[in-house]
């Protein structure tokens, strides 16, 4: 070893560099210039989006933006334009930078070279001068064409636009002091929903001014076949369902149908006690080509359903709770809102602590709202949460990880598809805070001899303010006091022990104090026989814990289950099953011989890229799926939850 290696070597071992080998050693080059922080000043001037949605065959949307310059800028000698990354709703930074493509930059006729920035590379830095009073901005967005690309926005029949996507906007300021002016071209004779409003509607429509959150905040569904429901309650505020679909006949509601929506309406005011949009706009897309979604805002909500959702009610009610579950958003999550998920423009990191309130409370209302409203029966209602509470109590990846630590699940995995989503747990936030919050209605309706409910921390905690757009963010401390002041009880450790501990099982007790006890038995409810027939997958998760699809694909499997023991695994494909060629019906058979006779395990033969093997599963208990059972002499303090108010 060189005498030059050895001081080298000595020196790191001992923990000292000299000066002469810091010299050196290679050093980081600096940092270029940060973006300038956004301050709470008005921007001077007004933006103009113009987006040409029309081009569905290639899934291309053509944009041109007018950016007026400030003089500020102009004497700087730079203006930086971000396109938005940090979604409300999406609570990551989901922003579809990759799909913006074609910028081209001009004032007055004069091509501007632009430069990304190096570290934030959703700012764009355009020079400019006194010359240079106006930035014309030409780009496309490129949607999705395939599988596997991304979401699904343009399709023959349907258009989805997002405005952060078709937008860019200037840094240096708050977004709600940005004033823009948006429009729209879409396909002839295409009609369009949206909480925007127009002076007139068409092929191209110029939509009234807004400021840029509100832009962002007020997505357009576009389409072919489209059907406008009037669903404006007692208290007169416009609500309507604008609703799209890949064919005319999937728009054929009912009167009752119509009803139920309506009654939703009526029963979220009845809860609120407010209303803090001046009209609301359900959309939803009945569709097998958008791709899916369901996503708040304040005066509209982004959703989608299959093609039967009227013309097969009998069979789509397991996710009929997505529009409640939006619809409560206006309240909690955009008018009330976690104080670290409120950001001044949206390009800032936001932080999701209390996602299990923004979330997992709006998770409880969507269910009990969908029920209340008629959207689903009361033992519709019973079936879903009996399968979510069995769901999570059986989850293993409670043994080492507290509820609270998933709401940075957003950010972690940014929803992407998870290796062991049982063990790793992924946004539980939403289901298990619905269980917290059943958990926290019963308890109340229990301590106060049925004479305060959670209804009545809802009216004092959302329903304040009626009317107002004026977002009104909450900490960990308000939505005690608040808890207080319809119960008195020890909230803090309440809460404190359902999110921050390791709980080995899930918080059930809202269904003791219910009148309940989840139980198990060999015949599906009618809700997983729904969700089976809709997903197409028959459901082993409480006995071999597995689902698997009618070729014999593996989907989700429990961590620690029968079939993970024996080496099965998700992704994973059933050749056989004792003997006998793979088919759903012959694999339920194997789990109920195997229970009729001790001595013979299940046997498969499974097929893993090009290998192939043989596993024995020793189970032995039978199918097994949940309900809830009545406790005899117990209050029924369930069904007064999922009852309508007057």
């Amino acid at each position: 070893m060189s005498s030059l290696r050895l001081l080298a070597a000595l020196t790191a071992f001992s923990g000292l560099v000299s000066p002469a080998l810091a010299q050196s050693q290679p050093m980081p080059l600096p940092m270029p210039a940060p973006i300038p922080e956004p301050q709470d000043r008005p921007f001077p001037g007004n933006l103009m989006v113009s987006v040409d949605a029309t081009d569905t065959v290639h899934h291309v949307m053509s944009i041109h933006e007018t950016v007026p310059v400030p003089k500020e800028a102009q004497q700087k000698g730079e203006m930086i334009l971000l396109y938005p990354m940090w979604i409300p709703g999406d609570h990551s930074p989901t922003g579809v930078l990759e799909q913006f493509a074609s910028l081209h930059v001009q004032s007055g006729g004069r091509t501007l070279d632009w430069k990304r920035d190096t570290v934030n590379v959703a700012a764009f830095h355009i020079p400019v001068s006194s010359s240079t009073p106006t930035l014309d901005l030409h780009f496309q967005l490129l949607t999705p064409i395939a599988p596997g690309q991304g979401r699904m926005v343009m399709t023959p029949s349907i258009v989805n636009v997002q405005w952060d996507q078709v937008s860019l906007y200037p840094a240096g300021y708050f977004t709600r002091g940005i004033t823009v002016q948006p429009s729209i071209r879409v396909p002839h004779g295409w009609q369009i929903g949206s909480a925007l409003r127009a002076a007139t509607y068409g092929d191209e429509t110029h939509f009234n001014a807004t400021t840029y959150n509100t832009l962002v905040d007020s997505p357009i569904y576009a389409g072919r076949y489209f059907r406008k429901f009037d669903l404006t309650g007692p208290d007169h505020v416009p609500v309507s369902l604008d609703v799209v679909a890949d064919d005319p006949d999937s728009l054929d509601a009912t009167p009752q149908q119509v009803a139920a929506h309506q009654n939703l309406v009526r029963q979220a005011t009845s809860l609120f006690g407010s209303h803090h949009y001046d009209h609301y706009d359900f959309l939803l897309a009945l569709t097998e080509e958008l791709g899916g979604i369901g996503l708040e805002h304040h005066q509209s909500s982004e959703n989608s359903a299959a093609p039967g959702y009227f013309t097969e009610w009998d069979k789509t009610f397991p996710t009929r709770d997505l529009l409640a579950h939006e619809y409560t958003h206006s309240w909690n999550g955009k008018y009330r809102r976690p104080a670290d998920l409120w950001a001044p423009n949206f390009n800032t990191p936001q932080r999701g602590s209390m996602l299990w309130v923004y979330e997992g409370q709006t998770q409880y209302w969507g269910n009990v709202l969908a029920a209340r409203s008629g959207l689903v029966t009361k033992d519709q209602g019973f079936e879903a949460l009996a399968y979510m509470a069995a769901s999570y109590d059986n989850q293993t990846g409670r043994q080492w990880r507290p509820l609270e630590d998933t709401t940075n699940d957003p950010v972690i995995a940014q929803r992407a598809p998870l290796s062991w989503r049982d063990w790793q747990r992924s946004e539980d936030y939403y289901v298990e805070g619905q269980l917290v919050w059943l958990d926290a209605d019963t308890l109340i309706r229990k301590l106060s001899d049925g004479h305060k409910s959670l209804d009545d921390f809802a009216k004092a905690f959302f329903g304040t303010n009626s009317g107002s757009f004026v977002v009104s963010p909450y900490q960990f401390d308000d939505v005690v006091a608040t808890l207080n002041s319809v119960q008195p009880y020890d909230w803090a450790k309440f809460l404190h022990d359902r999110l921050d501990t390791i709980q080995l099982h899930a918080p059930l007790n809202g269904l003791t104090n219910g009148g309940y006890k989840l139980v198990y038995t060999s015949k599906p409810t009618s809700f997983i026989k729904a969700s089976e027939a809709a997903r197409h997958t028959t459901d082993l998760s409480f006995s071999l814990g597995l689902t698997v699809n009618g070729a014999g694909h593996v989907g989700r499997e429990h961590w620690m289950s029968p079939a993970f023991k024996a080496g099965v695994v998700p992704g994973m494909t059933i050749l056989a099953v004792n003997d006998m060629s793979f088919t759903p019906q012959r694999l339920l058979h194997a789990v109920t011989d195997a229970q009729k006779d001790p001595k013979q395990d299940i046997h498969l033969i499974v097929k893993s890229g090009d290998h192939v093997s043989t596993v024995s599963i020793p189970y032995h208990d039978g199918l097994r799926y949940p309900h809830l059972e009545r406790i005899e002499g117990t209050p029924d303090r369930l069904s007064a939850i999922y009852a309508p108010r007057p």
